[in-house]
């Protein structure tokens, strides 16, 4: 009796939980990442051998060659509080969608007569323009009012998140805020030396200087 030749067929491979891990790590990527916004000034930091990284919680002044100021807070709610305690005091009045902008920025080095036109640019037009620095002279200490009224609304905000987190009887991990300065390799000391007095009438005494690490370029801290 012949022998009844079965048809053969190539070994396939089931794609689809492959494709489903696919779209799982692309929709994990997409929640937890976060946008990288441009900063308005770039400053090459002088290199040293330390490296001690910069915490999430931190006030920090950036001074570009120039010498001129610019300021950033890191925590948003912070940001947008001492922004109206900078409206109330120099009485500019800031509307719902300015502070929701504000709140999404970073670095910025303009004085508080020119925010809102700054706060409403688009990024192109943002990153193209002109910054004078924020005032720290005695005649208009904007910078002082700046770091006084964030270091401020960092410590409210820090008691009302401990407050929420015992009467949900969760533990309060506190991180306080720090301070940094950020200045290029060729900004005048002088310049730097007028943040650092701004920190002194303030009794700050501790804050970080940002630099690169030698060996890597890895950025580093030097306290």
């Amino acid at each position: 009796m012949p022998k009844v030749k079965l048809p053969s067929s190539s070994p396939g491979l089931d794609m689809t939980p492959m494709v489903d891990l696919a779209f799982l790590l692309v929709t994990f990527f997409m929640l937890t990442a976060s946008v990288r916004v441009d900063e308005p000034v770039v400053v090459d930091t002088p290199s040293s051998n330390s490296d001690k990284l910069l915490p999430d919680n931190v006030m920090m002044i950036t001074v570009d060659p120039d010498g001129k100021p610019f300021f950033n807070i890191a925590n948003p709610q912070v940001r947008v509080k001492t922004l109206e305690k900078m409206g109330a005091q120099y009485n500019v009045q800031f509307t719902d969608a300015e502070k929701k902008k504000f709140a999404g920025m970073t670095t910025f080095g303009v004085s508080m007569q020119n925010l809102k036109q700054y706060i409403m640019l688009d990024d192109v037009a943002r990153g193209k323009y002109k910054s004078s620095g924020i005032p720290l002279d005695s005649l208009n200490p904007q910078l002082g009012h700046w770091i006084q009224f964030g270091q401020l609304e960092a410590a409210k905000h820090a008691k009302a998140e401990k407050d929420k987190a015992e009467s949900l009887g969760r533990d309060f991990k506190y991180e306080r805020l720090r301070f940094a300065i950020k200045a290029d390799a060729q900004t005048p000391y002088v310049s730097v030396k007028g943040v650092i007095e701004v920190f002194k009438k303030l009794e700050i005494y501790r804050f970080n200087l940002i630099t690169n690490l030698e060996q890597d370029e890895v950025a580093a801290v030097t306290q």
